[in-house]
This record gives C-alpha cells, sequence and structure tokens, in this order.
C-alpha cells in the first residue's frame, strides 16, 4: 500500500503562477493521500481527486484568495523578500489578507476566493472518518484539527489521521501533545502524516512511540534542505520503499510503500 503526503499549496508558487501540484502528486499513484493545502474555490482539488477515484474528506482551515491569471514572476519559486514581505500568489483570510491597495497595484491580475484546508483521501473505502478539534495555538489565527479514519489493510482495521502541523515559532510543541493525547485513544494501528513543520528528531521526541517510516528531503523546493513533511506508523509495519518527488509546490511530495505484518491486531 503506497501512502503519500503532499503539500500542494493550493497549485500555485510564491508568484501566483500555476503548477501542476495535484497531479505529479497522484502520478505516485498513492493508495492513501494526505493532502495539506488544498484548494476549492473555482478550480476544486476536491471533484479532481473524485473524478480520479479518490473519496475521502476535506476540512477548510482558511478562507483565501489565489493569483489565477497574469502573474508575472522571476525564475525562483518565490520573490526573495518573501520571506520579510510574504509571497504573491496566495492570500490566506485568517493569516494574511490581500488588501485593497495590492490588488489594485496588480494590474493584469484576477483572484480567486476559496478555501485552503487539509483532505485525507484514498482509493479504498475510509469508514468512521472524523475530525477532531486541536485547538488554535495563541500566536495563530485558524483553528487546527486533525483528521481521522479507518480503513482495511490486509483484513486489518487500521487507523490513518491527516495533520498540517503549526510552526514552531507559534507554539507547535503544545500541539503536539494535543495530537499525543488524541493517538492515546486510538487502538488500532495507526498511520499518521502529513506536514508537520518539524525535523524528523524533533517529531521522535514529541511523537513517542510513532517511527518515521518515509525518508528523503522534503523542504523547500527546488533545492530541499530539511525533512519536514512525515510519515509515521504505530504498530507491526514493514516500510518497502521511500522516496520524494518535486511537484511543483515548495513541498516535495513524501511517499512509501507500507505492508501490515499478520501478527499485527
Amino acid at each position: 500500500m503506497r501512502v503519500v503526503t503532499s503539500n500542494l499549496h493550493a497549485g500555485v508558487d510564491g508568484w501566483g503562477r500555476p503548477t501542476a501540484a495535484l497531479a505529479e502528486t497522484l502520478s505516485l499513484a498513492p493508495d492513501i493521500v494526505i493532502c495539506p493545502e488544498v484548494w476549492r474555490g473555482d478550480e476544486d482539488f476536491v471533484a479532481t481527486l473524485s473524478a480520479r477515484g479518490y473519496q475521502g474528506h476535506y476540512e477548510a482551515i482558511a478562507s483565501a484568495q489565489r493569483v489565477s491569471s497574469g502573474a508575472p514572476g522571476g525564475r525562483r519559486w518565490q520573490p526573495r523578500s518573501s520571506h520579510l514581505t510574504g509571497e504573491r500568489g496566495l492570500y490566506y483570510g485568517e493569516y494574511r489578507k490581500l488588501t485593497w491597495w495590492q490588488r489594485r497595484s496588480r494590474v493584469g491580475q484576477s483572484f480567486e476566493s476559496g478555501t485552503w484546508g487539509l483532505g485525507l483521501f484514498a482509493t479504498r473505502p475510509l469508514r468512521n472518518v472524523r475530525v477532531v478539534p486541536l485547538g488554535r495555538l495563541p500566536r495563530e489565527r485558524a483553528h487546527r484539527f486533525a483528521i481521522l479514519a479507518s480503513v482495511d489493510v490486509e483484513g486489518s482495521e487500521v487507523t490513518v489521521i491527516a495533520v498540517h502541523a503549526p510552526h514552531l515559532t507559534h507554539g507547535s510543541p503544545l500541539w503536539f501533545r494535543r495530537l499525543r493525547r488524541l493517538s492515546r485513544d486510538v487502538t488500532t494501528p495507526i498511520i499518521l502524516a502529513g506536514d508537520f513543520n518539524a525535523w524528523t528528531p524533533l517529531v521522535r521526541l514529541l511523537l513517542p512511540g510513532f517511527v518515521p517510516r518515509a525518508r528523503g528531503r522534503t523542504w523547500p523546493s527546488p533545492h530541499p534542505h530539511s525533512q519536514i513533511d512525515h510519515v509515521l506508523t504505530r504498530g507491526n509495519w514493514r516500510a518497502t520503499a521511500s522516496g520524494t518527488l518535486d511537484t511543483g509546490s515548495d513541498h516535495l511530495a513524501l511517499y512509501v510503500d507500507l505492508a501490515l505484518d499478520s501478527s499485527s491486531s
């Protein structure tokens, strides 16, 4: 069974130019795919996934506006000044709004309104899907949550948990503590995946009992130096292959092929 986590960045780069992030992610032929930063607007990623045979659940994190046409840009994925002034392709209503003067100054560009959120999808039936709130951190404006679903793997019930973590600068250790509490109530084998915005040693420390199963630098593209996206498991799992794929997003997609040992309960 192939599990993929891929931060889609709403299908645009930091200038607002369209990417093929979703199509490239699906080229990996995942059985289960966790997608932080799914876009739902005039272009609806959930509808695209459904048309490709995926079922699942999407939960919006923030209202958003995305550049939909006329975006100029340089050779870099985003402007050099983006870490100070912000990117120019995607604006989150709960984080950084598109101002009137920004809209007016960008002659020839059009903007599409929609929502930006987290998705969990699969080619096999997902049962008992539920969204569990993980609260809002003091330095964040949006609420975080986990999507949980049951899925049959080799005749055994498995729980898949999809997440998109806040940044360390926003106080993510508190978020990890809430996630630990949530996972304690799950008695089946677990696949926990998504964008954790944290390096592997820290994830191991903050989520004891979970084993990272996929290795690969995922951020930032096109020259990644860090792995902040992860596929973790708890239970009797084996990983047979893993790797990354540049999809055009600011994160590389991360994939792993997993097998559940028959002795797992």
